[in-house]
């Protein structure tokens, strides 16, 4: 009697398509959010009604949308700069990786901030997306293990350490329930993606144990 057992993947090395790939995607976010912004200076803020109401039924559709829109370019660019550095970080590994961490902390920060957010409020901008990034980069080397990534995870705490904490501050203008959620949506991605639990699904769905 013989058994199949679940295959193991060796090997960690990322080729060049992967990191194009994941570069590719990133680089389509960014250029929403910039074409977003050029409409919406060009018609006056029409589509800033289409951020996160707190609350309502009608705001929902802003944790899809309110990544991409912003109050000005001043705001644009402030978020870009960060989301860029640490989106490519993301990257590196692979479209498939970073579309599941941007739709993770989306909707998961997202709806936090529609559900804390002050009432009659509406919440626009990227930010969530940045702290989601970050906390993602500093907590997923701990749940693969991977020193590389720890040390990420520590440079990225030595550069924006200090900014993430203070964006949790009440401020006013200032969602600070969006950099929260953001954040906690962040460190349930590195959970949720973390290699050894993807290890474990696919070793019980995709490669089925049989016998003869």
């Amino acid at each position: 009697m013989s058994f199949q057992t679940p295959a193991k993947r060796s090997g960690r090395a990322v080729d060049t398509a992967t990191v194009g790939g994941g570069l590719k995607l990133l680089g389509v976010l960014v250029g929403l959010m910039w074409l977003s912004e050029i409409i919406d200076t060009a018609t006056h803020g029409a589509l800033d009604q289409y951020g996160i109401i707190a609350r309502e039924p009608r705001g929902l559709i802003g944790i899809l949308t309110a990544p991409f829109l912003h109050l000005g370019f001043g705001h644009l660019i402030s978020n870009t700069l960060p989301l860029v550095t640490l989106g490519a970080l993301i990257a590196i590994s692979g479209a498939a990786r970073l579309f599941a961490v941007t739709a993770i902390v989306t909707v998961i920060g997202g709806f936090g901030t529609w559900l804390v957010s002050p009432s009659n409020t509406i919440t626009i901008g990227a930010s969530g997306l940045v702290f989601g990034y970050a906390s993602y980069l500093i907590l997923r080397g701990l749940f693969n293990r991977r020193i590389s990534q720890v040390l990420v995870g520590v440079l990225v705490v030595v550069v924006w350490g200090s900014a993430l904490l203070g964006g949790l501050l009440p401020q006013d203008g200032i969602s600070w329930q969006g950099h929260l959620f953001g954040g906690i949506a962040g460190v349930l991605a590195a959970w949720v993606l973390s290699e050894d639990k993807q290890e474990r699904t696919a070793g019980r769905s995709i490669y089925p144990r049989r016998s003869i």
